[in-house]
């Protein structure tokens, strides 16, 4: 068994989540998602598989107290399961305060329904790491998780993962600092921003340049910043995971998969003061530097809980996005769009090939937003768009249009098909469609009227 998904691990109506989440799912005879790429991309999106090994953070000296520090004991199990070879460190019921954790290659950290592990308010537990701060690369303090450069690893569990303590230190959102040191060709290891006399949020959960990831099981309270932020990755699997949809802090994203090649989203509760899913591939010269698309993505049986797009796409698509496929997503509450696409000639960039179906729900605004004039920014580099396909979907409230959807004189978006969708509570029939080229929509209603 390599850890990849069976072509028929989807089940009737979803899904199917692992019957332990120590193991990776199981076949069954089951449907298949309505793309046969999408399917392609869900077979080849390798998981970990572990050893049959555990290692407890007990034997390690780690205390669920909810005041011992156990940035140590925790680092010792993770080091010794990674030199044994591999296996799960698990973290029993209780309250384990921590610093940063360190994932290692072929390690499961593994919480046990009722383990919280909360994240500490000093700094200092968070050591400085190479990272991408809103698509541009720097060091700054420790993700509350974090590998790079590894492989096979996982955070697993019933367990949860806490971020509300990190808040005392976690502040900030100076992007224009780093703006400017690119601009002066300062390399990204020496863009150091603790100590700098500026300050940017570090995000929740950050595997960075690492290759074979799974997140399954666990929920995510009072984050800061972005949830989780897999960066430079391959075959990343996100799957059963809840996130926060509090509004105690803004700019919450569930989860921005950052130019990574094949992505698994599934069977997760996506809740966000911002995005539910925002694809990012770097921002302006930085991310001209890099050059790494996010591409071969698959979203699926998700509930989106978030008051801004639960697909985005932008604006930090400068690498570009493309191949991306969300199948019956259920949005909830305000969510502003069921996709939002967004850049301007400063960030450039592609957004290709996106795919919606059976997805449904309330917008506080349209269906679907596409616009390349993001903010107002300019610039030299022209960014292109679609196509974008819409199927079997539907909307209970659209606040505004159902469509604004616009390219520019010079790059027109290239498709955008609608079939088999119902549009119902929209409050302005008067779709925005400018400069779109292959517009079709097929048997399609806008409250109860063909399109």
């Amino acid at each position: 068994m390599d850890g990849r998904f069976s072509r028929r691990w989807l089940i009737k109506g979803g899904l199917v989540v692992a019957a332990s989440p120590l193991l990776a799912p199981t076949a069954s005879a089951a449907p298949v998602l309505p793309w046969p790429a999408a399917n392609d991309i869900v077979a080849r999106t390798k998981r970990p598989v572990f050893p049959d090994r555990t290692f407890s953070v007990l034997d390690f000296g780690a205390k669920g107290d909810g005041k011992t520090d156990n940035s140590a004991a925790i680092k010792k199990t993770i080091e010794t399961a990674n030199a044994r070879g591999g296996g799960h460190v698990v973290v029993p019921k209780g309250t384990f305060v921590t610093g940063a954790v360190y994932l290692k290659s072929n390690v499961d950290l593994h919480l046990d329904a009722g383990a919280v592990l909360k994240f500490g308010s000093d700094a200092s537990k968070f050591p400085n790491v190479l990272t991408r701060y809103e698509g541009i690369e720097c060091v700054n303090r420790s993700p509350m998780i974090y590998a790079y450069k590894e492989s096979d690893i996982a955070v697993t569990g019933r367990g949860t993962l806490d971020a509300a303590d990190t808040a005392s230190w976690n502040k900030g959102k100076d992007r224009e600092y780093l703006e400017s040191l690119v601009a002066k060709g300062v390399p990204p290891e020496k863009r150091i921003v603790p100590g700098s006399g500026h300050a940017m949020r570090s995000t929740f959960v950050e595997p960075y340049a690492c290759d074979t990831v799974l997140i399954q099981g666990v929920t995510l309270k009072n984050p800061v910043f972005w949830q989780l932020h897999p960066t430079l990755c391959r075959n990343v699997t996100i799957d059963g995971v809840r996130t926060d949809a509090s509004t105690a802090h803004s700019n919450t994203d569930a989860c921005d998969p950052e130019s990574c090649d094949h992505v698994v989203i599934v069977n997760s509760h996506l809740g966000a003061h911002d995005d539910n899913i925002a694809l990012k591939a770097g921002r302006d010269a930085d991310g001209r530097r890099v050059g790494v698309p996010c591409r071969n993505i698959v979203v699926a049986n998700c509930v989106m809980d978030g008051n801004w797009g639960a697909i985005t796409c932008g604006s930090e698509q400068t690498g570009g996005i493309s191949d991306v496929y969300a199948y019956k997503l259920t949005v909830t509450g305000e969510t502003k769009y069921a996709l939002y696409v967004k850049s301007n000639t400063l960030r450039g960039g592609f957004t290709e090939n996106v795919n919606l179906d059976r997805v449904s729900g309330t917008f506080a605004r349209s269906f679907a937003y596409v616009l390349p004039d993001y903010n107002g920014q300019t610039g030299a580099y022209v960014p292109r768009f679609g196509p974008f396909t819409i199927s079997d979907s539907a909307s209970t409230k659209c606040g505004q249009a159902a469509f604004d959807v616009r390219g520019l004189p010079n790059s027109h978006v290239r498709g955008l098909r609608v079939s088999d969708c119902r549009f119902d509570g929209v409050a302005s029939t008067e779709n925005t469609l400018d400069h779109v080229d292959d517009l079709r929509f097929v048997n399609t209603t806008i409250n109860g009227k063909p399109v």
